[in-house]
This record gives C-alpha cells, sequence and structure tokens, in this order.
C-alpha cells in the first residue's frame, strides 16, 4: 500500500499539487510539505511547483478581471457582493493588497480580478505576484516539512504513523479555516441584527 502510495505521488503528486494552488491555497501546499519530509516528494521540487502554480493562478485571475471583470459581476453574486469592499482595500492600499491577496482568506481569487478590473499597472502586478508566490509557496511548504521532521521527536517510527500525522496535520487545517468562517460570521452578525431589527420595524 505505501509503495503505491509513493508511486502514485512520484507519478501525479507534483500536477495535483500544480492544479490545487493553482486554483487554491495552503491546504494542499502543507500536506505537500509533509510528504516531501516523509521522503514522498522533493522539498525543492514541492516550492517550485506551488510557486509555479499560485503565480500562474493569480496571473490568469487578474488578465480574467481585465477581459472579462463586468460580466464576471453579473454572473457571480459572490464577485459582486464583494466587489465594493475589495475595491476600497485597493484604492486604499494599492500595492500591498497586491502583494497580500493570496494570504487573504475570501478574497484569494477575488481581489487579482478586481485588481485587472482597475488601472493596477500589469507590470507591477507581475513582479508582486513573483514575490509573493515565493514567499507564500516557501514560508507554508516548510510550515508542512516541519511539522513532519519534528514529529520524529514524539514518533519513534515516524513511517508507521504516516497516515495518522496526515490526518491530524488535515485537522489543524480544517480547524484554522472554521475558526476564520466563525470569525466573520460574528463580524457579519450585527449588519444581520440591524437588518433583522428594520424588517420587523416595517411591519
Amino acid at each position: 500500500m505505501q509503495q503505491l502510495f509513493r508511486e502514485y505521488l512520484q507519478n501525479h503528486g507534483y500536477w495535483v499539487l500544480f492544479i490545487w494552488t493553482f486554483l487554491e491555497g495552503e491546504a494542499g501546499l502543507i500536506l505537500a510539505g509533509f510528504l516531501a519530509s516523509q521522503g514522498y516528494l522533493s522539498l525543492p521540487g514541492v516550492i517550485a511547483t506551488a510557486l509555479g502554480g499560485a503565480f500562474l493562478g493569480d496571473q490568469f485571475y487578474f488578465y480574467l478581471g481585465r477581459w472579462k471583470g463586468p460580466w464576471l459581476l453579473k454572473m457571480f453574486t459572490l464577485i459582486a457582493r464583494k466587489f465594493r469592499k475589495a475595491l476600497r482595500l485597493i484604492e486604499k492600499y494599492g500595492t500591498f493588497v497586491a502583494f497580500v491577496s493570496r494570504y487573504t482568506y475570501g478574497f484569494r481569487i477575488i481581489l487579482p480580478i478586481i485588481l485587472g478590473m482597475t488601472t493596477f499597472p500589469a507590470t507591477r502586478f507581475l513582479w508582486l505576484n513573483i514575490c509573493s508566490a515565493l514567499v507564500w509557496a516557501v514560508v507554508f511548504s516548510l510550515a508542512g516539512y516541519v511539522f513532519g521532521k519534528s514529529a520524529s521527536l514524539f514518533v519513534e517510527d515516524v513511517s508507521r504513523y504516516e497516515m495518522h500525522l496526515m490526518a491530524v496535520l488535515a485537522g489543524l487545517i480544517f480547524c484554522m479555516w472554521l475558526s476564520h468562517f466563525v470569525h466573520a460570521w460574528y463580524r457579519r452578525k450585527p449588519a444581520r441584527v440591524r437588518l433583522k431589527r428594520m424588517r420587523e420595524g416595517q411591519k
């Protein structure tokens, strides 16, 4: 079973990671870093793949916004709902937003799209995107890698408990995501309460 898992990762692991980082964020990259610590993948290969996926993904979203921005606002209510807030952030912080967009939960894909809809220079976005993607790829790859290596301090035979450690790591990532959504829900709660009171007052 372990040999089949190793062969699958060697044949398909980097492509899966590339697609994951092109579309999404940190969870798959942290797991890939852990797998690199166990010898299934190469850490430089994981970092290079994540860098390529993250960079090309945000370039794609940026030009998608530049070419199809108004159409996206009409077709996708999620983008339309977050458009004004994202635009305020871009107008206020500009370059900083372009650099940290991949670290912002809930805005990771939307911010590059909206940046593309503005007059933000494409060349500046390209260089900021390269630097941001490199930092992101190194930090989160190493997070998973260090987790895997540090497990050997507490577990004598790490290879016997790889799946358990992956489950623990996945659980930690899930808890981080859950805490973010709970926090976001509580932040929106006052607005929902005010809206409810307004509706009750109109009856």
